[in-house]
């Protein structure tokens, strides 16, 4: 039996496509934890594409597909899990100031991964 991998080859690119747009990670490479935290319409749009994830990839290492409910940021784990094709997630501890209140979070920089040339 062939792998999903394989076999859905062009499905999985479209999904991390996907993920990409919802980010918006052309236009925005930096994140913090804080701001995902409380954006739920990213939140949602990523949770919505679960019945695809797990029609298209192997998800026996993604909890977060299986078995959601039992992880505090779902949405945030199939990010770090599809996207690492195409991006590198480097995460940074970050410290601001919102309101008089100082904020400790994490900022997740997204850094495009270039095809390396043939040799």
């Amino acid at each position: 039996m062939r792998l999903k991998s394989e076999l859905y080859k062009k499905e999985q690119e479209e999904i991390v496509d996907k993920i990409i747009t919802i980010l918006d990670l052309e236009n925005k490479t930096e994140y913090t934890l804080y701001e995902l935290d409380k954006n739920e319409e990213i939140q949602k749009q990523i949770m919505e594409l679960i019945p695809e994830i797990r029609k298209y990839y192997s998800f026996n290492g993604i909890k977060a597909v299986g078995e959601p409910n039992k992880i505090k940021r779902p949405w945030l784990s199939i990010i770090k899990h599809l996207i690492k094709k195409k991006y590198n997630m480097v995460s940074l501890d970050y410290h601001f100031t919102e309101d008089g209140n100082h904020i400790r979070t994490q900022k997740y920089c997204f850094e495009l991964i270039m095809d390396k040339p043939p040799l």
